[in-house]
């Protein structure tokens, strides 16, 4: 008889960048309200006492952390994503196959390839589900207004990779 495959919880965490900056001045800056600058989500993979890390993406490219153990802390929102049947085998499979392919350091960029496009991707592969659209669409609403289109040179020099994590790499384990 098959044992039935163990159910793991993935969970999205998403950290404002801006720490309740944007927030308070994007009705002045932008012209209306949002929820803030989240970024970068993660999702940690599914859970239990071998998928301890959660992934991110960068301009390092894919890398992995204790959940809070970049300079960013702990989270300021973590969002039930579902559950998975997907292994760690399977998961670390996969995810070095985007860290050579996809998610690559070169490949990012702030406002069209980022960290929402890659933990949206994953969220896809391990639950079928995408990530909220006030996550994703973020980028491109701040792009709408005149002062995201002022500001986008500056913004797209910008490299964002949170310091304390490890870039990921199969050949190491999850680290």
């Amino acid at each position: 008889m098959e044992e039935p495959l163990a159910l793991h919880p993935v969970k999205l965490y998403v950290y404002d960048l801006s720490k309740g900056m944007a927030r308070r001045l994007s009705p002045l800056m932008l012209g209306k309200s949002t929820a803030g600058a989240p970024g970068p989500p993660r999702p940690p993979p599914p859970g239990g006492s071998l998928h301890k890390d959660e992934f991110f993406y960068g301009s390092g490219g894919i890398s992995s952390c204790a959940p809070g153990g970049t300079l960013l802390g702990p989270p300021d929102t973590v969002v039930d994503l579902g559950n998975t049947e997907v292994t760690e085998e399977i998961f670390l499979e996969y995810l070095s196959s985007l860290g050579e392919s996809m998610f690559r350091g070169e490949s990012y960029n702030l406002f069209e390839h980022n960290c929402n496009t890659f933990s949206n991707e994953v969220a896809q592969f391990l639950t079928g589900k995408k990530i909220p659209s006030y996550i994703t669409d973020l980028p491109s609403e701040v792009l709408a207004t005149p002062f995201g289109q002022a500001l986008r040179p500056l913004l797209d020099s910008i490299q964002i990779q949170p310091p304390g994590g490890n870039t990921f790499s199969r050949h190491n384990g999850q680290s």
